[in-house]
C-alpha cells in the first residue's frame, strides 16, 4: 500500500492549491499523520507550504517542507550536478516522511522561460520519490482537445517512465463545458481504471479582493474601509454615459472611471444599492480625487463601496489591474472552505486515496536505492578494507566514503606511498581518520599465518607459502576479514576476479546451507533497478546450482530493498521449446520453487518476455513474474557476462558487482573499468552485507 501521492501539474495555473486542500481535508479524516512537500519551490516563503501548513496546523516546519529553492536546482543544474540536487530532495522527503506518514507532494510553478525543462525535471523527481501521480489538467476556457493535450503528453511521459497513475484532474472546466469534458475524459482514459473527474471553473476561487487590488496598486482607500474583503469578480472601465454603463453591470463588478466623472461615481453608488442592478465590489478612481461635492456626499452615506484613488491614467491602471496574481492566502477562510467543497463535490478525493492506497509500493529507481543504500551504510559504520590503495580511482571514492560517513576504512600499503599519490592526484583524503596498515610490518603477521595454516594445511601449505601469499594485499585483506579485524573487503580495481575472489573461496568459504559462491551485479538502469546472475563465477552451472543461484540472488535482492521476482532465463519461454539447456532451466526453476516455496519464480522465460509487459501479455499472460522481473537468472557464465556488459555499454546503466553471494562474511569484486561511483556503491553494499552478519551473529 502507497503512503503518498504526487500531483503533477500539466501547466502553470492548473490551480494545484484547491486540489491540494481538498486532498488534506480528506485525508486528515482518516489519519492525523499527514504531511505536505514541495520538492522545488519558487520562493521562501512558499505560497502554498504556507497556505497548506496554516489551514491545517501540520505537525512541520515550514522550512522542513521543501527539496530545494529554484536557485539553488539551476545552480546544480548549470555545474551539471542535477543528480546531487535529486539526492537532496529524496533525503529532506524522507527526513518528513520518517515516521510513516502520508505524504502529499505538489509539483513545481513552470514559470518562465524553461517550463518545458522543468515539466521534464517534475517527471524525473516524481518518479525517484516513487509516488503515485496524479495528473492535473488545465482546462479553463478551452475545449476537450486542447484542455486534453497537455495531460496525453504527461501520461505518455510517466507511462514511459514506469510510474503508476492513479488519477486526472481537468480543473477550472467552463462550466458549460463540464459534461462534455467529463465524457471525452471516460472514452480517452476510461479503461485505465484511473480516477478521472472534471472540476468546474469558479470565478471567486481566482478574484482578488478590494484590498489585494488597493495593495497591489498602492492605491489610497478613500472610502468603505469596512468593505475592503469584497470580491472583485469583474472588472469594467466606465467612459460611456451613464444610461449607456448600467447596462454593463454584473455582480461583483469594479468600475474602473476616471475620478473627475462624478455622474458615474454617484450612478454606480445608487445602481449598487438599487435590487434592479447587481452588487458591486467598488469603484477606481484613475487620474484624480473626486470633487469637494461629490467627496461631501459620499461622506454622508451610511455604508459606502470601497473607493480607491490611483494618479496613473485609465489605460496605465487597467493594465496594472490585469498584471494582479491571486493566490490563496492562509487568512482567507471564505476561499479555503470554498476550495475544499469545490474538490468534495467534484474531485472525487475518497475513490482517489482508495486508489492510492491500492497501489503497490514503488519499484525503487537508482537514485531511491542509491539514498536507501546511503541511509543503512551510514547508521552502523562497518570496517571495510581496501588492498588496492595506490590506485586514484579508490583513493577518490575513500574520500567520498569517509565525507559521508559510509564505512570506517582500512587502506593497505606504505603510507608515505599512498600520501605522494594523494598529492598528485589532489585527493582531499584525511589519512588520520582511518587506518593504514602496511601487511609486511603488520604486527598480526605471525597470527594470520598461523590461521592461514589451519585453513590450507590440508593443501600443502607451510608457514613460508603462508607468509608469501599474505604479502599480497588481497589474501591479506582477506585474512582481515576471517579474522574480524574487518567486516568486509572490497578489491579488483587493478586485479583480476579471480584474484580478488580466490582467497575468499580458500579462507572465508560459505555460509552454512550455501553449497555455492555464486555472484551478481546490481544494474542502475533509467527507470529502474535489476539484479543479473551469475556473470563472473560459474560458468556452466547445472540445474541444482541455477537453482542456489537463483536463491542466493532473491536473497541479495530482498536485503536491498526489491522485490524478488525471479525471471530463469533460456531462449524459450513457458512450454513452448524443448532443448537440453531448456530442460536445464526448467528443473532448476522448479528445484527452487521446492527451496523457497513462496518466491516467485518463472521459468524457462526469454529475456523480452521477463522485462517487458507488452510481450509477457503475448508470451506468459497471467505470469506474476513476466514483464516485471527484478532478478534475472541467466543459464551460464557466457550468457550473463556478455549480457550486462552489453546493457551497460549500450544504454548506460551503471553495474556494480560483481557482489559474490554465499560467503560467511563480505568480499566483493570490482570490475576493472570501474568508476568512482561504481566502488562507492560496492563499498556501501559490503557494508551493509556486513550489517547483516553482524545481526546474524548477534541472534545467533
Amino acid at each position: 500500500m502507497s503512503r503518498a501521492l504526487y500531483i503533477s501539474t500539466t501547466e502553470a495555473g492548473s490551480g494545484k492549491a484547491l486540489v491540494a486542500l481538498g486532498l488534506i481535508h480528506e485525508l486528515l479524516r482518516r489519519t492525523d499523520r499527514v504531511r505536505f512537500f514541495r520538492p522545488v519551490i519558487q520562493d521562501t516563503p512558499d505560497e502554498d507550504i504556507e497556505l497548506i501548513l496554516s489551514s491545517f496546523a501540520l505537525p512541520q516546519r515550514a522550512d522542513d517542507s521543501f527539496g530545494l529553492s529554484t536557485a539553488a536546482m539551476n545552480d546544480l543544474i548549470a555545474a551539471n550536478r542535477i543528480n546531487d540536487g535529486l539526492e537532496q530532495i529524496i533525503s529532506r522527503y524522507e527526513a518528513l516522511a520518517g515516521d510513516g506518514s502520508f505524504m502529499l507532494c505538489e509539483s513545481s510553478d513552470y514559470l518562465g522561460e524553461g517550463s518545458a525543462f522543468e515539466f521534464n525535471l517534475n517527471q524525473e523527481i516524481a518518479r525517484n520519490l516513487g509516488c503515485p501521480i496524479l495528473i492535473l489538467g488545465n482546462a479553463h476556457r478551452r475545449d476537450s482537445d486542447d484542455a486534453l493535450r497537455p495531460v496525453r503528453l504527461a501520461v505518455e511521459t510517466y507511462r514511459r517512465h514506469g510510474c503508476r497513475i492513479v488519477g486526472i484532474v481537468l480543473n477550472k472546466a467552463d462550466p458549460d463545458r463540464v459534461d462534455a469534458l467529463r465524457q471525452d475524459l471516460e472514452r480517452e482514459f476510461g479503461g485505465s481504471g484511473w480516477v478521472l473527474s472534471v472540476i468546474p471553473f469558479d470565478r471567486r476561487l481566482i478574484s482578488p479582493r478590494v484590498r489585494d487590488i488597493a495593495h497591489h496598486l498602492e492605491a489610497e482607500v478613500l472610502y468603505g474601509h469596512a468593505a475592503l474583503e469584497r470580491l472583485a469578480l469583474h472588472q469594467m472601465v466606465a467612459a460611456m454615459q451613464m444610461q449607456h454603463a448600467l447596462d454593463w453591470l454584473r455582480e461583483g463588478s469594479l468600475v474602473v472611471t476616471p475620478g473627475d466623472r462624478g455622474d458615474v461615481i454617484m450612478g454606480m453608488l445608487q445602481a449598487h444599492e438599487s435590487r434592479n442592478y447587481p452588487n458591486l465590489a467598488g469603484i477606481l478612481l484613475s487620474g484624480m480625487k473626486p470633487e469637494p461635492a461629490i467627496d461631501r456626499l459620499i461622506q454622508g452615506l451610511l455604508e459606502p463601496l470601497p473607493i480607491l484613488a490611483v494618479p496613473t491614467d485609465t489605460f496605465t491602471t487597467v493594465s496594472r489591474l490585469r498584471d494582479i496574481h491571486t493566490s490563496l492566502r492562509p487568512d482567507d477562510r471564505e476561499k479555503i472552505h470554498l476550495s475544499i467543497e469545490t474538490f468534495e463535490r467534484h474531485g472525487h478525493g475518497e475513490r482517489l486515496l482508495q486508489a492510492v492506497n491500492l497501489a503497490p509500493p514503488p519499484e525503487p529507481t537508482a537514485r531511491m536505492l542509491h539514498h536507501s543504500l546511503t541511509l543503512r551504510a551510514r547508521g552502523a559504520p562497518q570496517r571495510i578494507v581496501l588492498p588496492e590503495s595506490l590506485e586514484p580511482r579508490i583513493l577518490r571514492a575513500a574520500a567520498r566514503v569517509q565525507a559521508q560517513g559510509l564505512a570506517d576504512l582500512i587502506l593497505l600499503g606504505e603510507q608515505a606511498a599512498i600520501e605522494q599519490v594523494l598529492r598528485r592526484e589532489a585527493i582531499a583524503l584525511d589519512l588520520d581518520a582511518l587506518s593504514v596498515i602496511h601487511p609486511q610490518h603488520s604486527e598480526r603477521m605471525e597470527h594470520y599465518i598461523d590461521t592461514y595454516l589451519t585453513c590450507r594445511r590440508h593443501k600443502g601449505a607451510t608457514r613460508d607459502i603462508a607468509h608469501d601469499h599474505l604479502l599480497d594485499g588481497t589474501t591479506y585483506a582477506t585474512m582481515m576479514v576471517l579474522c574480524g579485524d574487518a567486516d568486509g573487503m572490497v578489491s579488483g580495481a587493478i586485479h583480476t576476479t579471480q584474484h580478488t575472489i580466490r582467497p575468499a573461496l580458500q579462507l572465508i568459504r560459505t555460509r552454512p546451507g550455501v553449497a555455492l559462491i555464486s555472484s551478481v551485479f546490481v544494474m542502475l538502469l533509467d527507470d529502474r533497478v535489476v539484479i543479473y546472475g551469475d556473470c563472473a563465477v560459474n560458468p556452466r552451472p547445472d540445474a541444482a546450482q541455477l537453482a542456489q543461484i537463483a536463491i542466493s540472488s532473491a536473497r541479495t535482492a530482498q536485503d536491498l530493498g526489491l522485490e524478488p521476482r525471479v525471471a530463469m532465463l533460456s531462449y524459450s519461454s513457458g512450454d513452448s521449446g524443448q532443448g537440453e539447456e531448456v530442460e536445464k532451466v526448467r528443473r532448476a526453476t522448479a528445484l527452487a520453487r521446492e527451496a523457497w516455496p513462496g518466491l516467485l519464480i518463472e521459468g524457462p522465460i526469454q529475456y523480452d518476455a521477463a522485462v517487458s509487459a507488452d510481450v509477457a501479455l503475448q508470451k506468459l499472460p497471467g505470469s506474476a513474474v513476466a514483464g516485471r522481473a527484478t532478478v534475472l537468472v541467466f543459464p551460464d557464465l557466457n550468457t550473463g557476462n556478455n549480457t550486462y556488459k552489453a546493457v551497460q555499454r549500450e544504454t548506460g546503466a551503471v553495474a556494480i558487482g560483481p557482489i559474490l553471494q554465499g560467503l560467511k562474511k563480505p568480499v566483493n569484486d570490482l570490475s576493472r573499468g570501474c568508476s568512482v561511483e561504481d566502488i562507492v556503491s560496492t563499498i556501501m553494499i559490503t557494508a551493509i552485507q556486513a550489517q547483516g552478519v553482524s545481526a546474524a551473529a548477534g541472534s545467533g
